[in-house]
């Protein structure tokens, strides 16, 4: 990851090559660092594990391999990488599809370039990126998961870890929503501390990304405090 120290390195995955060539050419105007580009699946996986950039922009509608299966290869192999889907389709099965398999945002390519922009910026420091109405379908999606008993564990199921007051503070502001920027104003911090929480938080409940520690807080009904 970039972490500040440099541009913020961008790969863009789309099959249709004008489009690709823009998005790619706005992001490099931008100030970002794009560091690769590919037309389908199998290439996407190939060059993004060669470039190692801090976001990738793909479209889920790729020839050779899904982008979901992208996603989903890439993101096992590497889970700081933070994914935007960037597709034409808003259909909620596509969306979170998506999500499940580790993207951290989805936008519709309906977006205006500054809210690509301003969306991979987001993107590149954790935070769950939506079209409006995508981010309210999503956790609704979490809170149904939720609700739902899970297989029976026998009693083997760990303990709990234990989260200080803080990181509950940061999780429960994370599960309604807010972005780091936000958090860190509420609680009077840094955008940083409210990483190092974050970060300290996933590796405490073993979970790999934002999304997966939104569903946690939802299941434990810590959106609603």
């Amino acid at each position: 990851m970039s972490d500040g120290q440099g541009p913020i390195r961008v790969m863009v995955v789309d099959d249709h090559p004008m489009w690709r060539d823009a998005v790619a050419r706005d992001l490099a105007e931008s100030g970002f660092d794009v560091v690769a580009t590919a037309g389908d699946g199998e290439q996407a996986v190939r060059r993004a594990q060669a470039a190692a950039p801090d976001v990738l922009v793909l479209d889920l509608n790729l020839p050779a391999k899904p982008g979901v299966q992208v996603c989903k290869e890439l993101v096992g192999v590497n889970p700081a990488l933070r994914v935007l889907v960037l597709s034409a389709s808003g259909e909620h099965a596509d969306v979170l599809e998506a999500v499940k398999s580790g993207a951290t945002g989805y936008l519709l390519k309906s977006a205006s370039t500054d809210e690509l922009i301003d969306a991979v910026r987001r993107t590149a420091v954790g935070d769950p990126v939506f079209t409006p109405g995508l981010a309210g379908l999503v956790l609704g999606e979490y809170r149904r998961l939720a609700s739902d008993p899970g297989p029976a564990t026998g009693g083997d199921e760990p303990k709990a870890p234990q989260l200080t007051d803080r990181e509950t503070e940061v999780l429960r502001l994370v599960a309604k929503g807010l972005s780091y920027k936000q958090i860190a104003e509420r609680l009077v911090i840094s955008h940083r501390t409210v990483q190092n929480h974050v970060q300290n938080t996933l590796g405490k409940l073993q979970l790999h990304n934002r999304v997966e520690l939104v569903r946690y807080a939802i299941e434990r009904g810590l959106d609603d405090a």
